[in-house]
């Protein structure tokens, strides 16, 4: 018991374990919605961890630390290879987490300062149909401004569900006048119904420079008949003119290299020829997980390493698969009491149930919340009265032009007394 006291208290676990899945039927629940998105969808709290999305996507800052090094370095190659880096960093933390967060509550928020990793973060809920998230996170030094929105479009497709993370995510770096704006790849969740369940992400990301106009081109490569290409993430860094600076690869799940592009190209013209040679008669079987081929990324000569993913905590299977960051989300400190608005997700009853392992207060208590806000947007729609976003706006993406959600800039003065009841 004191061992575990001490790991709650140093962050490295949470009150309680995860509940198993295995009793759930979730072809019960999900039979009727195929092709269809899921934001709408009430699904049982067994299914989800005890997280809200809100606080999930601030595990974008855990490899913070890559931002700082693309701010040391005089040379804009270098710095692409830091943000590329963080942009792949940035869904690292997806691997083997099969739990569903909790859907934001309209007027949400979530705040998180880590004074040790050198930024502050807050993110607010600005629509419930459809859900958007916006986030504002800034350098302690002033040295940073990261800045998103992302509405994740869910669908359930009889085997898999698939997230497409829409929302543009843009990096500022102001010691270099520097802009850079990028999307999310698509994560696939498979085996929902039958099997063990496996996570992947594919599709293109694009990073851009819009200062200098160079660009770093990533493909995640989905997995494929043979599983060879599970995880693997690769692409090159792009000059104005489209000329290959130099060539990127690895995993999310694990690392990424950079290396000249000739050496990579000639590497993976001999890897193909390769692996014709010795194709494997073993196909997939879709109940099958996939196993990565080896657990470490081929390293080509002459590469180097920028990015390797943070290990995870020993219990982490009992915790749904956290992160030693992700632990830490939900800390409710005493000296946050009086600070915190309202609105903070760490307030949230039914996701602080859930974390101490009380399933049926989890439950009832996402169901009440849940209908009061149902409650509350059938009055508005009665009354003239029209939501209010309170610490974010619309406006127009100051380096790609695209409609995006824009921080309000007062949200760390501290002024929360009119904020909505929303738990």
């Amino acid at each position: 018991i004191a061992d575990g006291l001490l790991a709650i208290a140093c962050g490295t676990s949470l009150p309680a374990p995860m509940f198993s899945r295995n009793d759930v039927s979730i072809w019960s629940i999900l039979k009727k919605c195929i092709g269809m998105e899921l934001s709408k969808i009430a699904m049982p709290v067994i299914l989800n961890e005890p997280l809200s999305f809100l606080q999930r996507l601030t595990e974008y800052m855990e490899h913070t630390y890559l931002i700082h090094q693309a701010n040391t370095t005089t040379d804009s190659m270098e710095r692409m290879k830091c943000v590329a880096a963080f942009a792949v960093s940035a869904v690292a933390s997806q691997w083997e987490r099969t739990g569903k967060p909790f859907n934001p509550l309209l007027g949400e928020t979530y705040e998180l300062i880590r004074e040790d990793l050198g930024f502050r973060w807050m993110s607010e809920q600005v629509s419930h149909h459809p859900p958007v998230s916006a986030f504002h996170a800034e350098g302690l030094q002033e040295d940073f401004l990261f800045h998103g929105s992302i509405y994740p479009k869910l669908k359930f497709w009889g085997k898999s569900v698939e997230a497409e993370p829409k929302g543009i995510i843009s990096l500022e770096l102001p010691k270099h006048n520097e802009a850079y704006t990028w999307t999310n790849p698509t994560c696939c969740v498979h085996n929902i119904i039958v099997g063990q369940l496996w996570i992947e992400q594919y599709g293109n990301v694009e990073v851009i420079n819009h200062k200098t106009g160079e660009r770093c081109s990533l493909i995640f490569k989905p997995c494929g008949l043979f599983g060879k290409e599970l995880h693997k993430v690769e692409g090159y860094i792009l000059d104005k003119s489209k000329k290959k600076l130099c060539a990127i690869y690895g995993k999310w799940t694990e690392c990424l290299y950079t290396v000249d592009a000739d050496t990579f190209d000639a590497h993976k013209k001999s890897d193909k020829k390769n692996s014709e040679e010795k194709k494997s008669e073993y196909l997939i079987r879709p109940e099958e997980m996939p196993l990565p081929d080896g657990d470490t990324v081929q390293v080509i000569p002459g590469s180097e390493l920028i990015w390797r993913i943070a290990p995870r905590p020993d219990n982490s299977a009992e915790f749904y698969a956290f992160s030693t960051f992700a632990m830490q989300l939900n800390e409710l400190e005493e000296d946050m009491k009086g600070v915190l608005p309202p609105t903070d997700c760490r307030l949230r009853p039914d996701i602080r149930h859930m974390e101490k392992g009380d399933i049926d207060s989890a439950s009832a208590e996402k169901k009440r919340v849940e209908e009061k806000q149902r409650l509350s947007r059938k009055n508005r729609s009665k009354s003239t009265e029209e939501w209010k976003t309170r610490w974010f706006h619309q406006g127009t993406n100051p380096h790609n032009k695209a409609q995006d959600w824009l921080y309000s800039n007062s949200y760390w003065d501290r002024n929360y007394s009119l904020l909505p009841d929303i738990y």
